[in-house]
């Protein structure tokens, strides 16, 4: 049996490559699922009727009042559903709500012969609400206990004793919010319905094959009736795993009901304010360390807004919790977890999948107590990382851990990081008015799904008489360069030039059964299936070769398009004649490959097992300026080192860190979500619903310098070609900044104090944190608050969502 990890002579997988859109996407050619609408004729357009309360009963809704406005065609409600009334697999999305649970809830959808008759209709249709109380904060959820799913615990050793016994003692509390996918291309789905009853679903989905279960059990009808195909995504980041189907099932249903193309596209705001986002969470935590620093107890709950139902919070928290120790050995651990239930959208899976929450508590802590242990914040961190022989607290070893060392070392060597600190001293030195800092953190993340059953895909391969090659296989492309790995694995398994190879757009009918393009574990699933796919039929071709040849099949060897034998020079064939004389010999040029990742066991119940297949790692360096007046920042530069163990697509990696890296930036310094949690009638409406409000990163953020080394010498037994997942781990490599601005803010009062920081770390939260710097710089001088620089000051309130550590 061929070693899953080994490559051959000349492989195409290892070349930096661009992506295999790329020319579609810069000259617009690209399309994209609302792009096929003018292709085709009598098409319907939908529109919701969005409610105005956060929480609320439909009392009466009046339909026909809107059927009168020109244009209007039908109007979508509960009684024309045929199958179940419900978009999620928990079955408690209603699909048509006659409760509203958060403000915005669509309660019926218009469809009309233009977008701009859709929207008048849906503006007369009438609905009487009776308003209900409401829960917005997670603060109002805990103190009303309003929880849901299951509560999962994560535990190891005895917490509580090894608390008692510790050297330091510290607790706290901090909430920290979510985030907006803001993806380029909003949710859409363009549905139609062929003569035999097939309905044919253009949706732009992480998941097609979940898509195509809802659609069916909304139609009422069964799998093999609903094909999806899912062309690209102009983005997805998880935000397309589970939100799709019911915007899905929208079209789906008014294409059946009216026999027309119905097109389902949101405009941003409606995008905004009908999908859910990023997890918020609140931790609040006990920690423990020796004399010497080093982790010897945490204590925590973890409690997530789930919003109004439950999505994937469940799977969501339990990554979260399996995330507590980042890249740290914690001996005994107590964790609880808990989903709140709000009235918000349904929170759902965005990249890092809870990942980045569960990191952000451990990362918190240690940022907070190095000042009161007196240690530098680096160091306390190297001193706690993980070392061969260890186990995370849910039982699995930390194979490879001595790359976390390494990474360690030469990314300080590498980023001049010792140097550097000296320099932002002196920097700091002689300017009263901005404060430098740079701040190194690692990161541990594991690699699978945490529900065993989706760690499983499929490929279908087709070679031609010509020698050309078409692959289809279950992943789906979302710019993440997942097409481009793909089509490099099978001209690799072939050996084949790479431009021999095309790729199909992902359709059930053609590979059944996906799982969600989720978890960073697309190219690691498709890339296995591929493979498979691709080596049933090399080893046909290489019994037809062997005869040509008259060697053993076992020498045949496949190389850059040409097909020969160990050690010829004077005897070839191309691989375009070979496929010709396989097909007059009647050999099957055509497989479906199967891939399953072995080795994984997880008992949710116990919270205990092995749910990954292996840890990615990383780390990085981010030094940035802090302007002491406003509270604003720069990012000046940025190192990282990071493994990806043997890269499938070293350009296409490169790009991922950098873009996951910049993405949780944004989450950590930048994205606020903010939401009316008034009393008044607005209350529960996302007041941060489009580009002029909700701040995303851009190329004023980006690290002024931006460095980023691919860790060498990191091949990963047991994955296809020796390659690593690249797509979430980076966006965690983020924490740098957000601990380089505590630490930057910090400089501006006395050592040895704790530095807090609200989350996002927005240049106001930077202002509160460095206000309060100087105002412990004020009492320790005997001076007054602000008057140093000789600036005024207006009273600053306390950071919000933050809460003090109390120590001993």
């Amino acid at each position: 049996m061929r070693s899953l990890a080994s490559r051959p002579v000349d492989p195409v997988v290892g070349q930096s490559v661009s992506h295999e859109s790329a020319d579609l996407h810069v000259t617009g050619e690209a399309l994209y699922t609302d792009d096929l609408v003018v292709r085709s004729a009598n098409v319907l357009h939908a529109w919701p009727v969005q409610a105005p309360h956060a929480h609320a009963l439909v009392e009466s809704l009046t339909t026909d009042v809107a059927l009168t406005v020109p244009g209007v065609v039908r109007v979508l409600t509960a009684a024309d559903v045929p199958g179940i009334n419900d978009a999620g697999i928990k079955h408690d999305e209603p699909l048509f709500p006659t409760e509203v649970m958060f403000y915005g809830h669509a309660v019926c959808w218009v469809l009309g012969e233009t977008l701009e008759a859709a929207r008048l209709g849906a503006e007369a249709v009438q609905v009487q609400y009776r308003p209900l109380p409401s829960l917005l904060t997670l603060t109002e959820a805990i103190g009303a206990e309003s929880f849901q799913g299951n509560q999962p615990t994560l535990s190891r050793g005895e917490a509580d004793a090894a608390l008692a016994a510790s050297a330091h003692r510290f607790s706290g509390d901090i909430e920290f919010g979510g985030q907006e996918h803001f993806y380029l291309e909003t949710h859409a789905s363009f549905v139609y319905v062929d003569e035999g009853g097939q309905v044919f679903v253009h949706c732009s989905t992480q998941h097609p094959s979940e898509t195509q279960e809802i659609v069916a059990h909304v139609l009422g009808m069964q799998s093999h009736e609903v094909t999806v195909q899912c062309l690209r995504m102009g983005g997805g980041f998880g935000g397309k795993e589970m939100q799709p189907h019911g915007f899905a099932a929208i079209a789906a249903l008014g294409a059946t009901l009216t026999g027309r193309p119905v097109r389902l596209r949101l405009n941003r705001t409606q995008d905004i304010t009908l999908s859910g986002k990023r997890h918020p969470f609140h931790a609040r935590w006990e920690a423990g360390f020796d004399e010497e620093g080093r982790i010897q107890a945490l204590k925590a709950t973890l409690t997530s807004d789930g919003g109004w139902s439950l999505d994937l919070s469940e799977p969501v928290l339990a990554r979260a919790l399996c995330h507590i120790d980042n890249s740290y050995w914690i001996p005994n651990v107590e964790v609880h977890g808990r989903v709140a239930r709000t009235n918000k959208t349904s929170q759902t899976a965005f990249r890092g999948f809870g990942g980045p929450q569960g990191m952000f508590v451990i990362e918190d802590i240690l940022g907070r107590c190095a000042p009161l242990l007196g240690v530098e914040p680096g160091e306390l961190r190297k001193r706690n990382l993980y070392v061969p022989g260890q186990t995370t607290p849910y039982g699995q070893p930390v194979r490879h851990a001595e790359r976390l060392q390494a990474i360690w070392q030469q990314l300080h060597d590498s980023a001049d990081v010792v140097r550097r600190q000296e320099k932002i001293r002196e920097f700091n030195a002689s300017h009263p008015h901005l404060r430098r800092a740079l701040a190194v953190t690692p990161v541990k993340f594991g690699i699978s799904f945490n529900l065993t059953a989706f760690n499983q895909a499929g490929a279908l391969v087709h070679v031609y008489k010509d020698g050309s090659i078409l692959i289809n296989h279950g992943g789906t492309e979302m710019g993440q360069g997942l097409h481009t790995k793909m089509r490099q694995v099978a001209a690799t398994a072939l050996g084949v030039p790479l431009a021999l190879v095309r790729l199909a757009p992902t359709r059930t009918d053609k590979v059944p059964n996906t799982s969600a393009t989720a978890a960073s574990s697309g190219a690691d699933l498709n890339g296995g299936a591929v493979k498979n796919a691709c080596e049933q039929i090399r080893d046909r071709l290489a019994e037809v070769a062997a005869r040509k040849l008259n060697i053993h099949p076992d020498d045949v060897r496949f190389v850059k398009g040409v097909v020969t034998g160990i050690g010829f020079t004077d005897r070839e064939i191309s691989f375009a004649d070979l496929a010709r004389d396989a097909y007059f010999q009647r050999v099957s040029l055509s497989a479906a490959g199967y891939y399953r990742t072995e080795g994984l066991h997880w008992d949710i119940s116990r919270m205990q097992g092995e749910p990954f297949k292996y840890f990615s790692y990383g780390a990085a360096a981010s030094e940035v300026e802090v302007d002491g007046f406003t509270g604003a920042y720069r990012q000046l530069r940025t190192d990282i080192v990071h493994d990806v163990g043997d890269s499938l697509s070293p350009l296409i990696d490169v790009g991922q860190i950098e873009g996951g890296f910049v993405q949780g930036a944004g989450w950590l310094t930048l994205e606020d979500l903010r939401w009316d949690v008034s009393d008044g009638p607005d209350r529960g409406r996302l007041a941060t619903q489009s580009a002029s409000t909700y701040k995303l990163p851009s190329f004023s953020e980006m690290p002024e310098e931006f460095n980023v080394h691919l860790f060498e010498r990191a091949t990963e037994d047991g994955v296809v070609y020796g390659s690593k997942a690249v797509g979430e781990p980076p966006l965690m490599l983020a924490f740098s900044v957000r601990e380089a601005l505590r630490l930057a803010a910090a400089a501006f009062g006395p050592g040895g104090r704790e530095a807090q920081l609200a989350s996002p770390a927005t240049p106001e939260a930077v202002f509160w944190a460095l206000t309060q710097a100087r105002d412990a710089q004020a009492a320790r001088d005997g001076g007054t608050t602000g008057a140093q620089d000789d600036r005024p000051f207006l009273p600053i309130p306390e950071p919000a969502h933050q809460g003090g550590i109390q120590g001993d």
